[in-house]
């Protein structure tokens, strides 16, 4: 690769794991590299202060901001599609691609492209987040289609609090859910530190799984013309044939 390859990631303000395992993901593809603009986001719950949050003036902020380090593509490096509803993140999409004349993407949109590519129509979900979040997201993504046979969550609702959540939580958390044999699982929170365990589950379980923050990356490389195949040891989500065009 002749010119260098700038992937920029909206940041929620107290998430301290999409920074490092972005940056992982990213090592091995010489040329590529992630920069980072964060936000005021500390908690997740449908209180109306924090559904606030996620309001689009702070994000098209943190937005313009990448842009000035003419970055080649914006992805929303978080899951708040999830409970709010997955049209907040088509028209953030919209304004960031108004705002900046960058392309966009989101975690929860690449989710759900990629569940739609390969055939997934039944998950296994797995987050940190409150029940009543949680019946949120089964909401939403039942009415794009996607049934949740499976889920799992830990009644969390501080974001700085879901980095905590340690390996062996992650891996019962993915296996239980597995149990039910969905077409896939779904660990959706980016400040959940989900995608290193996701190659040697997937083979231990022989179910796909996407990590939220792995689904961003994934589209942010499509979207800037680099092959998600490069990226290797993360999953089946980046060499999957079925994946490897936008």
């Amino acid at each position: 690769m002749s010119a260098a390859i700038r992937l920029g990631m909206l940041t929620p303000s107290s998430n301290t794991v999409l920074e490092p395992v972005t940056a992982a993901m990213l090592a091995g593809v010489p040329g590529v590299t992630a920069h980072f603009s964060r936000f005021p986001v500390t908690e997740i719950s449908l209180a109306p202060a924090a559904l606030a949050q996620f309001d689009d003036a702070p994000m098209l902020g943190a937005a313009r901001l990448l842009a000035d380090a003419r970055v080649d593509v914006i992805g929303w490096n978080g899951t708040s599609a999830a409970w709010l509803g997955l049209d907040r993140d088509e028209r953030l999409v919209a304004r960031i691609g108004e705002a900046t004349a960058k392309p966009a993407c989101t975690s929860m949109l690449a989710l759900r492209r990629i569940l739609a590519r390969t055939g997934a129509s039944r998950i296994g979900l797995v987050t940190p987040y409150r029940g009543d979040v949680q019946a949120r997201i089964e909401a939403n993504l039942g009415a794009a289609g996607i049934a949740c046979v499976a889920e799992r969550h830990l009644d969390v609702s501080e974001n700085f609090a879901f980095a905590a959540v340690d390996a062996a939580a992650i891996d019962e958390m993915v296996r239980t859910v597995a149990r039910a044999r969905p077409d896939a699982v779904a660990i959706v929170c980016t400040n959940m530190a989900g995608a290193p365990l996701v190659d040697a589950l997937e083979r231990a379980l022989d179910l796909p799984i996407y990590d939220s923050v792995a689904t961003v990356v994934w589209e942010s490389l499509l979207l800037a013309g680099v092959a998600p195949d490069r990226v290797r040891g993360w999953g089946r989500l980046f060499a999957d044939p079925r994946l490897k065009a936008r």
